[in-house]
C-alpha cells in the first residue's frame, strides 16, 4: 500500500505502527532553481553539495516526519528523536542505528525493544535512512513494529548478500522473519540498468532472478527483482513495492542520467515502544 503523506513524501505501510517514507528531489517544497546540478531535495553530505544546504535538508525531513528534536508532536517525549545516517560503502555491514554519528555501514538496525537513552542523547534515533540515486532502498520492520531496518542494496551489496545478512541479524533478535514486511524503494529498473554481459552473466550466476534484458535488447540487472527473490527465500511475509524507475523519472535523483547528482532517502520510524 502507497500512500502521499504530509510533506509530499510516499508514505509506505509497514504495519503494526512502523512507518515508511521515501523522498523525491521535489520533496518538500524546495525550489528547482536551487543547488544546480544538486537542485531540489537533497539528503547527501558526500556528493559535494554545501553541507549547510544539505543539513538544512535533513533538519526539515525531520520536522515533516514529527521527529525533529524539541518539535512539536516529536518523539522526544520518549527519548527518541531525530534520524540515523550511515556512510554507505557498498558492503554488507550493519550497524546499530544512531543520532550523531554516521557508522560506516550499509543497513542500519533499530530495536526500540532495548532500553533508551535519556531525552536528547544522540544514540537513541526516532527513525533511520537510507540514500540512494539508483541504488536500491529497503525498508524491513517486524511483525510488531518494534525492530527496523533501512539497507543499501546496489548491485554489488545486493550480490554480496546485504539483504540476507540484515535478516539473519534481526532472526538473531528473536525477530521471527515470516512477520517481517519489506518494502522495496525507488532504483533504477531492470529496463534501464545496462551492464556488460559479463556483468550480467556473474550476478546472475549469483542470483539469477536479476539478470535481465534491457528495453534497448542489451544485458541488465533488475535490482527489485533480486531483492524480492531474495526476500521470499528469506520467508519474509509482506512485501510491498513502492518501486519507480530513478533513470525514467525526473522528480527522483539518477546517478546513471545526470553523473553529479543529489540523493534521495527512505526512512522507516518504528512503532512506539
Amino acid at each position: 500500500m502507497r500512500e502521499e503523506s504530509p510533506g509530499g513524501l510516499t508514505a509506505v505501510d509497514l504495519g503494526a505502527g512502523a512507518r515508511g517514507f521515501f523522498t523525491t528531489r521535489t520533496t518538500p517544497g524546495m525550489t528547482e532553481a536551487e543547488g544546480g546540478p544538486y537542485r531540489g531535495f537533497n539528503l547527501a553530505l558526500h556528493v559535494g553539495d554545501d553541507s549547510a544546504r544539505v543539513a538544512a535538508h535533513r533538519r526539515r525531513l525531520a520536522e515533516v516526519l514529527g521527529i525533529a528534536p524539541g518539535a512539536a508532536g516529536s518523539a522526544t517525549g520518549r527519548a527518541r528523536a531525530g534520524i540515523a545516517w550511515m556512510n554507505q560503502v557498498h558492503s554488507t555491514r550493519i550497524a546499530a542505528a544512531q543520532v550523531g554519528a554516521a557508522p560506516t555501514a550499509d543497513a542500519l538496525l533499530l530495536d526500540t525493544r532495548n532500553a533508551v537513552a535519556p531525552s536528547g542523547a544522540d544514540t537513541a534515533p526516532a527513525a533511520a535512512a537510507v540514500l540512494v540515486a539508483d541504488c536500491l532502498p529497503v525498508l524491513l520492520a517486524s511483525g510488531d513494529g518494534r525492530v527496523v531496518a533501512a539497507v543499501h542494496a546496489g548491485r554489488r551489496g545486493l550480490l554480496d548478500g546485504i539483504i540476507p545478512a540484515v535478516l539473519t541479524a534481526m532472526d538473531a533478535q528473536g525477530v521471527p522473519l515470516d512477520g517481517v514486511r519489506a518494502t522495496i524503494g525507488p532504483a533504477i529498473c531492470g529496463a534501464c540498468y545496462e551492464v556488460p554481459e559479463d556483468l550480467r552473466d556473474a550476478a546472475a550466476a549469483v542470483e539469477p532472478a536479476c539478470a535481465v534484458v534491457t528495453r534497448w535488447g542489451t544485458p541488465g540487472i533488475d535490482l527489485a527483482a533480486g531483492a524480492t527473490a531474495q526476500l521470499e527465500r528469506a520467508g519474509v511475509g509482506r512485501i510491498v513495492a513502492a518501486h519507480r524507475c530513478t533513470y525514467e523519472h525526473d522528480d527522483l535523483y539518477s546517478y546513471r542520467r545526470d553523473g553529479t547528482t543529489g540523493r534521495q532517502a527512505g526512512v522507516v520510524l518504528p512503532a512506539a515502544p
